[in-house]
């Protein structure tokens, strides 16, 4: 029924809320109110999803302000003339971006919206030009403050710190892979992604160090202040968005773009981001709450006894569940159906629940990015030229999806590359 109703157009907050009112009510008749009760309760008194409007209104504010805008000049100066600049300058503003924002979509649509005609007034192909801003975008998911890690850490009661430090050398390692394939594609095959000629960056050193100086340094700074923060013990993820949420304010401040305008766009795109997240965590609780209630998790615990499982096929069951459920639904949605049903086992088989965690939060970003439903490429057809098509986009992000799995297989057959800096942050 869900997915009946998600494929007619209904948003997937209003298909949980409907599904699981209909079938709580015929469950459990009027006693159905009290049966969620406590489960809601829990959602609305969580502390950490206090972070969430705090780093969206972080990332607003650099995106309104103009600061995004001034980050990708800055990059752009360095990397520009190499083979590949501009898109090596996506990944490298996307991985900051994400840093700075932790939503899924903001990123690739602020970046997209820069990148996507300077690569191809530059004669960039198209496919790769489609593939890095796609790919860039889908950081969002991995790279720290992720909004992803918060609720997902949310939902099985977990540290944020925890998984935040865990996804950091998978994240990093991912963009580095990244930005060697553009290195090795437009070295191997040279009209990919032109150098910009010298007249299209006449800056000297001093202009570019100046550049970066004012624009890159107080981005990466605020970034480092925000990490920092939950990495070294002193603050609370919630804390640290707050911290990120003022340093956003000060820095428009300081570059002379913080206007009532500015102020109250980024406050309105807060409040409607929010809304929409709250809005699908609160049907996505209540629909969890209904298929345990009515045995779900019953039925799957009794497929994974009669299929004789082992802890790691249980873990390539619920990826594969996870990656084919990204196709479909928005990653919020997958987190709050799956993690309820698959956190008790993954408890079971103790299975580390940092190295599950940023497993599962690749695999997300996977299904994110892979045709032909991935979300990417929907929001890069929003902002892409006519001439770009779709065949062109899927051609692209091809590549970064074979990429990703390899991050994921390392992830699976290194467990420490998950586990080793929450050990040496968190539990010296």
């Amino acid at each position: 029924m869900l997915f009946g109703l998600v494929f007619l157009g209904i948003p997937v907050a209003f298909s949980l809320l409907i599904t699981a009112l209909l079938f709580g009510i015929g469950e459990f008749g009027t006693t159905f109110p009290t049966k969620i009760h406590g489960s809601l309760r829990d959602v609305a008194g969580n502390f950490i999803l206090a972070a969430i409007p705090l780093f969206i209104f972080m990332g607003a504010m650099l995106e309104r302000s103009g600061i995004a805008e001034r980050l990708f000049m800055a990059v752009r100066v360095w990397l520009g003339r190499l083979n590949g600049g501009l898109a090596l300058t996506t990944i490298v503003m996307c991985a900051i971006f994400a840093a700075s924002a932790g939503i899924v979509g903001a990123v690739e649509i602020v970046v997209g919206l820069m990148a996507v005609p300077a690569m191809m007034n530059a004669g960039y192909k198209k496919d790769l030009a489609a593939g890095s801003v796609c790919a860039g975008g889908s950081l969002g998911t991995t790279i720290p403050p992720s909004v992803v890690i918060i609720i997902y850490a949310s939902i099985v009661e977990m540290s944020v710190g925890d998984l935040f430090a865990g996804i950091m050398i998978p994240a990093l390692s991912m963009v580095l892979l990244f930005m060697l394939y553009i290195i090795l594609r437009c070295w191997i095959q040279r009209d990919a992604g032109p150098a910009l000629g010298v007249d299209e960056l006449e800056v000297n050193l001093v202009q570019k160090l100046w550049l970066t100086v004012t624009s890159l340094l107080p981005a990466l700074i605020l970034i480092t202040c925000v990490l920092g923060s939950i990495f070294g013990g002193f603050a609370s993820p919630t804390e640290a968005a707050a911290v990120g949420a003022s340093g956003s304010v000060l820095l428009a401040l300081v570059y002379r773009k913080l206007t009532w305008t500015v102020l109250y766009e980024a406050t309105v795109r807060t409040v409607k981001v929010t809304s929409m997240v709250m809005m699908i965590v609160l049907g996505g609780v209540m629909f969890a709450s209904v298929f345990i209630l009515v045995g779900g998790d019953t039925l799957v615990q009794s497929m994974v006894e009669e299929f004789d499982l082992t802890a790691n096929g249980v873990i390539i069951m619920f990826l594969i569940i996870i990656f084919i459920l990204g196709f479909i639904l928005d990653w919020i949605s997958v987190l709050l159906i799956a993690l309820p049903i698959f956190d008790p086992l993954v408890q079971s088989f103790q299975i580390d629940p940092v190295w599950f965690g940023v497993m599962v939060c690749i695999a997300l970003q996977t299904s994110y990015l892979t045709p032909p439903m991935a979300p990417s490429i929907f929001y890069l057809r929003a902002i892409a030229p006519p001439e770009m098509s779709y065949t062109d986009m899927y051609k692209g992000v091809a590549p970064f999806v074979a990429i990703q799995l390899m991050v994921l297989a390392m992830v699976a057959f290194v467990p420490w590359t998950a586990t080793y800096l929450p050990e040496i942050l968190f539990r010296f």
